[in-house]
């Protein structure tokens, strides 16, 4: 079984990135593309694909395309590795 990973997706930001978790652990990123047809979704595939150094055909939006909250499911990596992976990108996000 693919493991998920919930999200809170800021479309529109003037710079895309990984901006930090909310207290329930769910992973707020923020794109560049508008919350219209599907270009938003189409981002944050394209974020987390780069991000965890997968394929974008590896990450899919499951649960939520028209909702700020969104359930991305990841094929090819464990829970444990997708975790050191954001971990990682969430801290060359601090020092940037």
């Amino acid at each position: 079984m693919s493991p998920f990973l919930a999200v809170r997706v800021h479309p529109g930001a003037a710079a895309e990135g990984l901006t930090g978790r909310l207290a329930d652990g769910t992973l707020k990123l923020a794109v560049a593309a508008p919350p219209q047809g599907g270009r938003a979704n189409r981002a944050v595939i394209e974020l987390l694909a780069r991000l965890l150094g997968l394929r974008r055909s590896q990450v899919a939006v499951v649960r939520g395309p028209a909702s700020r909250a969104k359930l991305i499911e990841i094929e090819g990596l464990e829970g444990a590795e997708i975790e050191r992976r954001i971990a990682r990108a969430l801290e060359r996000e601090a020092r940037a």
